[in-house]
């Protein structure tokens, strides 16, 4: 697992492991956030057996799936309303990572610059710059 610290209080990272949950407990993540369809992965996997594994660890597990090219309004809206509800840090993943990266930049359009978000997620290997515009328009609609 890896974990990418986009702030103190979020990270993403690409799929995580049952196995990874006690370690993300560990580091002081609250709550965990799987932006990943169930079609994506093997049935181990899936967000119900993961959301079982980590509630049972005290972990609070938010299903918010975003498919691949197909963010919405509401995939935003939830994973907002989540980080809100966090009593401590969030993790975010889906497959490469980069899909819950996105929705953080969507999040936080019109609160944080967007070349500071680019540069940001640059650092992990994520190239947002075309997503300049989308991020702009979303700041105006605030």
């Amino acid at each position: 697992m890896e974990i990418r610290a986009l702030t103190p209080d979020y990270a993403v990272s690409p799929q995580i492991d049952l196995s990874d949950l006690p370690a993300l407990k560990a580091a002081g993540y609250t709550t965990i956030i799987d932006n990943r369809p169930d079609g994506e992965v093997p049935a181990p996997l899936q967000a119900e057996a993961m959301k079982a594994a980590a509630e049972s660890l005290g972990l609070t597990f938010v299903i918010n799936p975003v498919l691949p090219g197909a963010m919405t309004e509401e995939n935003v809206a939830v994973q907002a309303q989540a980080v809100a509800n966090a009593t401590g840090p969030v993790f975010a993943y889906c497959a490469s990572g980069n899909r819950s990266s996105v929705v953080w930049m969507m999040m936080n359009a019109g609160r944080i610059p967007a070349d500071e978000m680019i540069a940001n997620t640059a650092r992990f290997g994520y190239n947002h710059a075309p997503l300049r515009a989308q991020i702009e328009a979303v700041a105006k609609g605030r």
